[in-house]
């Protein structure tokens, strides 16, 4: 009984809330509202006019008929609306007639030998409404046609208004009342951190650098590849900084018409020296930033402007005080000399993918709100993902936690990590129809992949083979570094062309036949060996780079210059990159027939699994499980 009391009211409640909903309303008394309800009310008030002829709702009679009723004393009441006559009998009815227009209904009456006086006659006034429907009907167009050009002239104002504020900058002004992150939400960049936490420091503190003789750095320039933190990092900074922060794209500064993008780039910089010490943030600075005209070639006169505006206002005649400009762009080669000069951006952060430790440390901030299982071994996580980005780590997560989500799990376990970092980097499964040959011939080649890395002393261990289709292959191994690599030697590079070459390889040998599943693979080997010859020296032609070079001319301005290679030499580099790729073939399928056996045997697993893990492939090869983790895709 207490439990139904207590709906009945909640009921009570939830229904005078929804009244209160329905009654809270603002008038907007805006000209244009005003105007509206006018012309509405105009409308109404003729509408309403019009439908006051009731007379149409009753039957007619005659007005003969009428006069011999009211000597006959049958009629109660009579009510006169201009023209037309409302008869009420004795008995209830209602009937309608007609008068003549000009002559008085008592005039009427009184000709006809009646006594206006015998008889109730209600005359109504309806020249008032009258005159409000002429008024109206020759106002109105007139009040329309002026509400019409007004608003012309208004729209045409606001165009004039907008066509002036083009040069007005469009940066967003980050506030202390903004949502804000902190250095502490940034991982894996610790050397950029320190970079910025000083440039935070300087415009906390300036009397103490000034003290030591030292200036406000005028511009810091992070640059890095794609999803490596760069935009993260300065949102950081404006978490950090107690000072106004203005964020703008590089391409917000390029217009239509020439000379807006120099005026924006002004108004930007007045603006922030008026709430110095400032920061202002351009990200994508590559978009105005580019290297100006050189040769022959034109340039683009908005940008080379625009470049021009920020090269002054950051250090130009007016010296800059207290505005530090930070950038960020992942093609810091196409950049102009002059923007990258000290007194502009005296600092330049490059930001890497992050290695071992950066992963752990990304991936823990990553995870916060997200249940993970007791049995996910971060220390394997961040060495199956080398090569990852920030990005990629954290979608690589959030992939995992949909995956969990779709099976109905509380918590997101290493299954689904792992099945989330192989979509990130392959796409996700399809589940495409094949045909018996195409299996076997996709099972033959990703096991000449893995049997021929198993074989080579210096290739990392294999993780993973299947051959379920990801992106556009149809299997893939996968074959992860056990840490991060910063020299290569030429030993391994060979063993990994040799590896790429064993699906070829495989096919051949069981076969006696060429597929097109190989072609990336190919497309891939001839790279590395051609980057071995061109590029690294790696080759009997010595250490030479055959590559095209960057020409400095004198007034600061770079182009590409193709290598000055003479026919001959050519010749002879095509020859050592053919003599690489034989070699790394002819070891690839000297490994597979030693190890027919175990070749027949993987790929039988992998027509009925689909799928061998590390652990399993090792125990078909016959020797101990070794841990694997990254990707080399067929």
């Amino acid at each position: 009984m207490v439990q139904t009391k207590q709906n009945h009211q909640n009921n009570r409640n939830g229904k005078s809330k929804n009244i209160k909903k329905i009654f809270q309303f603002k008038i907007n008394l805006s000209p244009k509202n005003i105007f509206l309800a006018l012309i509405i009310s105009s409308i109404l008030l003729m509408m309403f006019l019009g439908a006051r002829d009731v007379s149409r709702l009753f039957p007619q009679k005659t007005l003969s008929a009428v006069l011999n009723d009211i000597k006959g004393q049958e009629v109660k009441k009579i009510e006169v609306i201009d023209t037309k006559l409302l008869v009420t009998y004795k008995d209830g009815k209602i009937y309608s007639s007609v008068k003549e227009g000009q002559e008085s209904f008592f005039k009427t009456l009184t000709d006809s030998g009646i006594d206006p006086k015998s008889i109730d006659i209600d005359i109504k006034d309806t020249t008032g409404g009258a005159i409000w429907i002429n008024l109206l009907s020759n106002v109105l167009p007139l009040v329309l046609m002026v509400g019409f050009f007004l608003f012309l002239i208004k729209q045409a104002r606001g165009a004039q208004d907008s066509l002036f504020s083009f040069g007005q900058s469009r940066a967003k002004l980050f506030s202390k009342d903004t949502p804000k992150i902190s250095f502490k939400d940034v991982a894996g960049v610790d050397e950029a951190k320190q970079e910025l936490s000083e440039v935070v420091d300087f415009l906390k503190n300036p009397l103490k650098y000034r003290a030591l003789g030292a200036r406000t750095p005028k511009g810091v320039l992070l640059v890095g590849p794609s999803g490596t933190g760069k935009t993260l990092l300065a949102r950081a900074l404006a978490g950090e900084a107690n000072a106004p922060f203005f964020s703008m794209a590089g391409s917000e500064f390029m217009e239509m018409l020439v000379g807006v993008g120099a005026s924006r780039v002004r108004d930007l910089f007045n603006t922030a020296k008026k709430n110095s010490p400032a920061i202002i943030f351009i990200d994508e600075i590559d978009a105005i930033g580019r290297m100006r005209s050189v040769g022959v070639m034109g340039g683009h006169d908005e940008r080379e402007q625009t470049l021009n505006q920020i090269l002054v206002e950051m250090d130009g005649f007016t010296q800059n005080e207290n505005v530090v400009v930070v950038a960020a762009t992942n093609r810091g080669d196409l950049l102009d000399t002059a923007l990258l000069r000290p007194g502009r951006f005296d600092r330049r952060v490059v930001l890497d993918f992050p290695d071992m430790e950066g992963r752990k440390a990304i991936l823990k901030i990553h995870i916060n709100g997200k249940p993970m299982a007791t049995d996910v071994d971060w220390d394997q996580v961040a060495k199956r993902t080398v090569g990852y980005s920030g990005a990629d780590l954290e979608n690589m997560l959030n992939e995992a936690a949909i995956q969990a989500a779709r099976k109905d799990k509380k918590a997101i376990d290493m299954e689904d990590i792992e099945e989330a970092a192989t979509k990130v980097k392959l796409g996700p499964e399809k589940k495409r129809l094949q045909s018996d040959l195409d299996r076997k011939m996709t099972a033959y080649h990703e096991a000449g992949h893995a049997i021929v890395t198993h074989e080579l002393p210096n290739m990392d261990p294999v993780h993973r083979i299947s051959i379920v289709s990801r992106g556009m292959a149809l299997g893939f191994t996968l074959i992860p570094p056990q840490k991060d690599r910063i020299h290569e030697t030429k030993t391994h590079l060979l063993e990994v062309i040799t590896s790429m070459l064993g699906g070829r390889a495989a096919e051949e040998l069981i076969f006696k036949e060429m597929t097109s599943g190989a072609a990336n693979d190919i497309d891939k080997a001839t790279s590395v060996a051609r980057e071995m010859v061109v590029e690294f020296g790696m080759s009997e032609l010595g250490p030479i780079n055959f590559g095209p070079t960057i020409d400095v001319m004198e007034w600061g301005g770079r182009y590409m210059n193709e290598a000055q290679i003479s026919p001959e030499m050519q010749s002879k580099i095509d020859r050592q990159i053919k003599s690489i790729i034989d070699g790394c073939y002819k070891q690839a399928a000297s490994i597979l027939k030693k190890c027919k056996k175990k070749l027949d045997l993987v790929a039988s697993e992998l027509i009925k699994n689909e799928t061998l893990e590390g652990e399993d492939f090792e125990k078909l090869m016959g020797g101990t499980p070794r841990p694997a983790l990254a990707a080399l895709s067929a």
